[in-house]
């Protein structure tokens, strides 16, 4: 058997191959019937969610105070749908107060055996990733929230002027690059980190500038929080996450002549993973495009938001419809049944789209990156 590589960096939840959800718990001491009365409670209700398939519960043979929750899904998308939903953020509510810590890893299936498998390969096959894909090693996470109208400027200044946490944080994971861009009353803060993403967040939050930084915002912000309060702080940061739903880098163009940009995209009700498989569609044209400008692209969505980070040569408004994401004919009117007309300058023609990048933008408020990234 032989194996073509993508030469390309990608990740993508848009390629239709079954996924493979993993999540680690560590239970408190006593709470294991609290913790099994929540599992079955959330066990029935992602039951009936459209594209999950099965889950299996299973206790550590070596420490029963380990568990391990794995699930699998007819792929990823609807998976994202689910667990970024307000739905779920309340089923899980009454696991909190019994889980010490907790770990979410989430697999596509490249390759599998077993009977089922051996009796109907061409149907399974269909359902597989289809080939590896090349990494970097670097997680990519995002996270939203707004700001009071009227508040920007303050909001602006503040997140600004604040000494950059160190970037190490245990010997296997370190910080690389922060971003922090605002459009209109939204902040969004796409951060990349060499080893693991949650230990990093973590890391980020006990420094003392940045909670400094957090407190000093947070009579800003339009949801209430208190980071002091455990419950407060998790519901919020679960509410903020803005994932990873597709990025693909060319690599084609020298660092020292790249631009870090990113575009807002408000999608309609209930079409903004329509809307990111579109985006991550062309970028992935792009990729294969020597003459783009568009070096990688990477794709943030949660809910009917979408968020689009590129790393670019020149001037953007030099091809607009390239940076916007809808270079190619009919692709200005499946980008506009998709936005929300009443919060972006929907494009309905190619001489619209000018207007739209310029519209769609996001403001750099920050960019730091590690010394040696």
């Amino acid at each position: 058997m032989t194996t073509t590589l993508s030469e390309r960096i990608s990740q993508s939840a848009f390629d239709g191959s079954r996924l493979r959800v993993v999540l680690l718990l560590d239970l408190y001491e006593g709470a294991q019937k609290q913790f099994l009365e929540a599992y079955e409670h959330l066990r029935n209700q992602v039951a009936s969610v459209p594209g999950h398939i099965s889950d299996q519960l299973c206790q550590s043979i070596e420490n029963p105070s380990q568990w391990l929750i794995t699930s699998e899904w007819e792929s990823a998308p609807p998976f994202l749908a689910w667990v970024n939903s307000e739905e779920h953020v309340a089923t899980v509510q009454p696991l909190h107060s019994c889980v010490r810590d907790t770990r979410s890893l989430r697999f596509s299936v490249l390759r599998e055996t077993g009977k089922a498998f051996e009796l109907a390969p061409d149907a399974a096959k269909g359902r597989l990733q289809a080939s590896p894909r090349l990494g970097d090693g670097v997680v990519r996470h995002a996270l939203t929230f707004t700001v009071k109208p009227g508040t920007e400027d303050i909001v602006a200044k503040i997140l600004a002027d604040y000494e950059s946490p160190k970037a190490r944080v245990d010997e296997g994971t370190r910080l690389r690059r922060t971003s922090l861009f605002m459009h209109g009353n939204r902040v969004v803060r796409a951060v990349e980190v060499e080893g693991d993403l949650l230990a990093a967040l973590r890391h980020v939050a006990r420094q003392p500038e940045v909670r400094a930084v957090e407190e000093a915002i947070n009579p800003y912000l339009e949801q209430d929080r208190d980071l002091g309060d455990p419950d407060s702080a998790r519901m919020f940061f679960t509410r903020a996450a803005l994932p990873t739903v597709h990025h693909v880098t060319a690599g084609r163009h020298k660092a020292e002549d790249i631009r870090r940009h990113a575009l807002f995209y408000q999608a309609k009700e209930g079409c903004g993973m329509a809307l990111a498989r579109l985006l991550a569609s062309h970028d992935e044209e792009a990729a294969d495009d020597p003459a783009s400008i568009i070096d990688s692209s990477t794709i943030f969505q949660r809910d009917d938001v979408v968020v689009r980070l590129l790393e670019a040569v020149g001037p953007i408004d030099a091809k607009p419809a390239q940076v916007v994401g809808i270079d190619g004919p009919g692709k200005v009117a499946r980008l506009g049944r998709l936005l929300d007309g009443g919060a972006n300058a929907v494009p309905t023609t190619e001489q619209g789209i000018p207007h739209f990048l310029t519209e769609s933008e996001m403001t750099l408020i920050t960019d730091r990156q590690a010394m040696d990234s």
